[in-house]
């Protein structure tokens, strides 16, 4: 037997401004009970809750150092570079370019919480 992956958990200070920016970032939808002030948001990847997705949960500490485990995103429908002005629109910050004359080359960004995540190039962009 194996598991399944069925939440990306996230702490945080603030659940509710989290799962927005997230949902806004991969196009996932809010739980119905997501509410601002609530201890915790999900996200959900499909039809219903039991099939999981992204969480975030309340926690008071903030956060201190790198993360150990982050997200690759992969735009389905822009450039990589597009991706990056989206997301820095939406709030995230960017944290280390390493984007290459050549094409190639990710970004690391954070989140507004400050969670770092890499942008990668798109499907089109690897087959150019």
């Amino acid at each position: 037997m194996t598991s399944r992956v069925r939440w990306i958990d996230f702490d945080c200070a603030d659940p509710f401004t989290m799962a927005t920016f997230w949902a806004e970032a991969t196009g996932m939808r809010h739980d119905p009970d997501n509410k601002p002030g609530e201890p915790e948001c999900a996200l959900l990847s499909g039809a219903e809750i039991a099939e999981g997705g992204m969480l975030f949960q309340r926690v008071p500490e903030g956060k201190t150092a790198k993360n150990r485990v982050h997200l690759d995103l992969q735009p389905t429908d822009r450039t990589r570079d597009e991706e990056i002005d989206r997301l820095l629109a939406l709030g995230a910050a960017l944290v280390d370019d390493q984007r290459r004359p050549d094409g190639t080359g990710w970004a690391v960004l954070a989140d507004p919480e400050g969670n770092e995540f890499c942008v990668e190039r798109s499907a089109a962009e690897h087959s150019a």
